[in-house]
């Protein structure tokens, strides 16, 4: 077991495919790692330590900035499945040959797509709040979130994360202040790797025929979690994750939206634990 936590483990580079990763590992050494794939404008500094911190009581997390996202160099490729070339390659760099995936939001989907490029490397998936390739977005309300104006602007975290009523905001504000205590922090995402990184959620969500034929050949155990309302990729997406793929159950956590394991840290990591053990 590491001493160190989410606020304290220092930050690492290693380079693939002429990409300089960031990332950061801690927790207990043996075993499968668990790696960590972040939502739109995320870095590693936008997890939540309740969550990486009580995964580490039982395993390896280990937290990296993609490509051209956070400390990490390069360019943040418009594609999903280049994502995951990217992710693969930085696994593979730190000599990893087994690991489990935990993807959210649009991480989510990379997760999905580094099972697919690299099936012997991914143990087991863990899915939250997010969708398929052809996801349904007609009900998302990511367009109006994203745009309006916050004071301040963290709070956009908040309305992302969270629903608009009481208890939604106040454990907006709880998980806004676990997500600061770090001091030194991976840069904010840039403009061009936000817009690279919509252009590949756009191209993701296209819908054709069999979209979702490629579910059935990722045999993975999967754990697929979401919040009942999610308002940025709404939650039947999770169902429809849960129904084409053959290995996976669905978990939908009460009165939540986009960010279900911040709201419930706690209940969230017994439910992975208790996946990732089995």
């Amino acid at each position: 077991m590491t001493t160190h936590t989410h606020d304290t483990v220092p930050t690492q580079f290693v380079e693939a495919s002429g990409i300089r990763f960031a990332y950061r590992r801690f927790g207990k050494t043996s075993g499968i790692p668990v790696v960590m794939n972040i939502h739109f404008r995320g870095t590693m500094d936008h997890w939540d330590p309740a969550v990486t911190d009580g995964l580490a009581q039982e395993r390896e997390v280990i937290l990296f900035d993609n490509a051209g996202i956070g400390a990490s160099s390069w360019v943040t490729p418009s594609t999903i499945p280049s994502m995951a070339t990217d992710a693969v390659a930085f696994i593979k760099a730190l000599g990893l040959t087994k690991v489990d995936v935990l993807g959210y939001s649009v991480g989510g989907k990379v997760a999905q797509e580094i099972a697919v490029q690299a099936p012997d490397l991914v143990r087991k998936l863990v899915l939250v709040g997010t969708g398929p390739r052809g996801a349904d977005t007609a009900a998302s309300k990511a367009g109006e979130i994203f745009s309006a104006t916050y004071d301040p602007p963290e709070h956009l975290w908040i309305a992302a994360h969270f629903l608009p009523n009481e208890k939604g905001y106040a454990a907006g504000l709880k998980y806004l202040e676990r997500k600061h205590r770090r001091k030194d922090r991976s840069p904010e995402v840039s403009e061009v790797s936000a817009t690279a990184q919509y252009a590949a959620i756009v191209s993701s969500n296209e819908k054709s025929d069999g979209v979702w034929d490629y579910l059935a050949d990722i045999h993975q155990p999967t754990l697929v979690v979401d919040g009942s309302n999610d308002l940025i990729i709404p939650t039947i997406n999770g169902y429809t994750l849960q129904q084409h793929m053959p290995n996976a159950q669905l978990i939908v956590y009460p009165d939540s939206s986009h960010g279900p394991q911040n709201q419930y840290p706690e209940l969230f990591v017994a439910h992975t634990n208790m996946f990732l053990n089995a």
